[in-house]
């Protein structure tokens, strides 16, 4: 490490112990503890480092283990009560699930070789550069996980599973395993948890005659009822999903007047009537409607 260098890095270290109130030799000496409210910056930092962690619910909790509690609304708070022959009773609005949260511990250990320091050293934002290296990489991999983790080894590999699916169970294969009744392309037996693949067909003269009939019918049936209205719902889907869909438009010979309305649909990608939405390492082949 050039000395420069050394000088710019011993600033970051000072820096991180500031934050996180200890002493910079101790990052070197031991691991640390940091404060709740320092953790909860760098929380803060890591979601606002990919847009899609920005659109979801992510709770700090004091358990490992303990009840899932919604931040929305789960059910109708509206009635009438005869209090002549009743009294009024309360409803608890806020959802509460049945399947409660166990935290697991995932490591994101992280190391830059002197000679990338050394380039990076002749910027005068060094320390931003090193941190939202970090924190960006953290976030990708929260959401790659999240789409693509179906389990939790003892040590992951991430040679064999690339998109980091032996790191943690994550949200699409929750939804198959405790909501399978909300899943369509799959079922699960709820004695063994085994997910059988059912796949759907899309095109003339198969399941579905096109995209938009398979969105619309997931709404209509695998979306509880008290969501499906939601004005807010958009459809999560890959990049493939999406080329199926909109390739046939663009990949012809096209008058400009023809071209300019290609680019306007394309600009406002829809399935189902609802905004379709592109999310990084989301599964190619799949869709999720949520709010």
């Amino acid at each position: 490490m050039r000395k420069e260098t050394k000088v710019k890095f011993n600033g970051y270290m000072t820096r991180l112990g500031e934050i996180y109130g200890v002493q910079p030799q101790e990052f070197a000496a031991s691991k640390v503890e940091i404060t709740p409210s320092a953790a909860q910056k760098l929380e803060t930092k890591i979601q606002l480092s990919a847009v899609f962690l920005t659109k979801i619910n992510i709770v700090p909790v004091k358990d490992q283990v303990g009840e899932k509690i919604g931040i929305g609304i789960g059910t109708t708070v509206a009635g009438t009560t005869d209090t002549t022959k009743q009294d009024r009773e309360p409803t608890d609005p806020t959802q509460l699930a049945k399947q409660g949260y166990h935290c697991r511990q995932t490591n994101f250990d992280t190391a830059i070789r002197y000679e990338k320091l050394d380039m990076w050293a002749m910027f005068e934002d060094f320390q931003r550069r090193i941190r939202d290296a970090i924190i960006q990489r953290q976030a990708l991999d929260r959401i790659m996980i999240g789409f693509n983790g179906t389990s939790r080894a003892a040590t992951s590999d991430r040679k064999v599973n690339k998109l980091l699916q032996d790191v943690n169970v994550g949200w699409l294969h929750k939804i198959r395993l405790e909501a399978p009744d909300h899943v369509l392309g799959s079922s699960t037996d709820k004695d063994t948890n085994k997910i059988t693949p059912e796949p759907i067909k899309v095109g003339i003269g198969e399941d579905y005659e096109n995209l938009d009939a398979l969105v619309m019918q997931a709404v209509d049936h695998a979306i509880s009822e008290v969501y499906a209205d939601d004005t807010d719902l958009v459809v999560i889907c890959g990049r493939s999903l999406l080329a199926d869909k909109y390739f046939p438009i663009v990949n012809r010979d096209q008058a400009n007047t023809e071209a300019l309305a290609a680019d306007v649909i394309i600009s406002q990608k829809r399935l189902g009537g609802l905004p379709a939405v592109r999310v990084p390492y989301f599964p190619k082949m799949e869709c999720l409607s949520r709010d």
